[in-house]
């Protein structure tokens, strides 16, 4: 077996990530080896890999799925956000530069098609299967001359596309006959069907539309999936808190975390793990009076650091988070949340604004580099062994406080570049009950809590979705033999 899928979707955000984690699990359970690929992604959720490269965090939990280690090969081209107009552009895991849309899409993008197609054939010579993830939706007629990760991909590998559309946001059959209509005959001739994400109620109340659907297009469904709360696994967009747990806090309290949502939020994952553990409530702010009651404030990566800076100034948040150091209540800033609250930074890379004041509350000045650091660190904290993931440009030059993993404390204001630290239990726990100490809440870490575990739960519930909605043995047959022959090409197909 050397087949293969391409989750497309009628839009963003309709699932695509979610069913190929899902549709991953479900074949590794039947003994197939498996890989995911997405070939361009763009997010600012990325992970570094064994080997120090840099790839969006949904392919990596994809390959938690699918139980391999996530390499490079599995997103190829991953683009950064650093404003409304321009991305970095990331090739194998490495920073080659910063594009516009226009200059990307002008070109650039289409001179990696080749890249991102060896990439894939390398995959394929090495799993039994590989099953691929679309962006946005393969009827961007706009976009398609140069599309290397819909169709474009599809139409390289010889791949089957299982359409993907979320009903609960309302016109799933005009957006499943839509995204036909507007493809190619012969991007047509690849689409093989449709699966239903998302749906509330009674199965039997769809199922004439999904026989209109089949009607009009040739095409069937392969199935219906439920909506299900808290499915998510690190997005490419949006912001959320996953791994939640609705569970009664061990101690007499909660603990109350604020997140400080600043422009261009990298990696807001972080505080999943905190978000696991029983009686831990966090949410997503942008008031400096949400801050009040928070036991601990986090601040968090971000793409930009001088311009999530000055959005803290203009929104009266960097005075709050100055005060609160200055009355020992717990801070945490994770990565560009670091370099905040260092006393310079001076940036001739991100936003090239040379020297910059930053908060004054931890003894460090901060110098971006040309080159990214991207590693994998280990080591010990708290008296807990600890690792997590570094992705930043900027040098840190700590002159001060108590060492913290790379970085310092001062008091209760904890600073440091690793992401990813609180995904260790025994860390996390050590760190929460300090916070709690601080805050003067009688709040305990639960002692049996597992942060990978919860992930392995999370990624079973996928595969259980395929398993238990899908029509298995048709995804089955699609894997290993391809889109079937003879699909109706439906009008009017793609502009000239």
């Amino acid at each position: 077996m050397s087949g293969g899928l391409l989750v497309a979707g009628t839009t963003s955000d309709a699932g695509k990530s979610v069913v190929t984690a899902g549709i991953c699990r479900w074949l590794v359970r039947q003994g197939v080896k498996v890989a995911p690929f997405k070939a361009q992604n763009m997010s600012l959720n990325s992970f570094v890999t064994r080997e120090g490269a840099e790839i969006g965090r949904a392919q990596a939990m994809q390959a938690q799925a699918c139980r391999v280690e996530p390499t490079a090969l599995m997103n190829p081209v991953l683009l950064k956000p650093g404003g409304e107009q321009s991305s970095q552009v990331v090739l194998l895991g490495k920073p080659v530069g910063e594009l516009s849309a226009r200059g990307y899409h002008g070109g650039r993008q289409r001179k990696l098609l080749g890249t991102v197609l060896d990439c894939l054939a390398e995959l394929r010579g090495t799993y039994d299967a590989v099953i691929c993830e679309g962006a946005g939706s393969p009827a961007e007629i706009n976009l398609r001359r140069t599309d290397i990760v819909n169709m474009g991909i599809a139409r390289g590998a010889g791949f089957p596309v299982l359409v993907v559309g979320d009903i609960d946001r309302g016109g799933v059959f005009a957006s499943f006959f839509g995204t036909v209509a507007l493809l190619s005959p012969e991007d047509q001739a690849l689409v093989a069907g449709f699966l239903v994400n998302k749906f509330r109620g009674d199965v039997s109340l769809l199922e004439p539309g999904l026989d209109m659907l089949h009607g009009l297009t040739g095409r069937r469904t392969y199935g219906v999936l439920p909506f299900r709360h808290g499915l998510g696994i690190d997005e490419e967009d949006g912001m959320g808190v996953r791994n939640t747990r609705a569970s009664a806090p061990v101690g007499e309290d909660v603990l109350r975390v604020a997140v400080c949502a600043v422009p261009l939020m990298s990696n807001f994952t972080d505080v999943d793990a905190l978000a696991a553990e029983p009686g831990v409530v966090v949410r997503f702010v942008d008031r400096p009076e949400e801050l009040a009651d928070a036991d601990l404030v986090v601040i968090p990566g971000t793409r930009g650091t001088v311009r999530a800076l000055e959005w803290l100034r203009e929104r009266g948040l960097a005075d709050a988070l100055v005060g609160r150091a200055a009355q020992g209540r717990p801070i945490l800033g994770i990565c560009g949340g670091f370099q905040i609250l260092g006393r310079h930074i001076e940036d001739e890379v991100e936003s090239r604004r040379g020297q910059v004041e930053g908060l004054g509350v931890l003894p460090l000045r901060v110098r971006f580099a040309p080159e990214k650091t991207l590693t994998r660190p280990e080591g010990e904290a708290l008296g807990e062994r600890v690792s997590g993931y570094e992705i930043h440009h900027g040098v840190a030059d700590v002159h001060g406080g108590e060492p913290f993993l790379d970085g310092c404390r001062v008091g209760q204001t904890w600073g440091t570049h690793w992401h990813g630290s609180l995904e260790s239990d025994g860390f996390r726990r050590a760190f929460l009950r300090e916070v709690a100490a601080a805050a003067g809440r009688r709040f305990v870490p639960a002692p049996d809590t597992s942060f990978a575990a919860l992930r392995e739960e999370q990624l079973d519930r996928l595969g259980d979705l395929i398993e238990q909605h899908a029509d298995t043995d048709a995804l089955m047959r699609l894997i290993e033999s391809g889109a079937p022959q003879g699909l109706p090409f439906i009008p009017p197909g793609a502009p000239a």
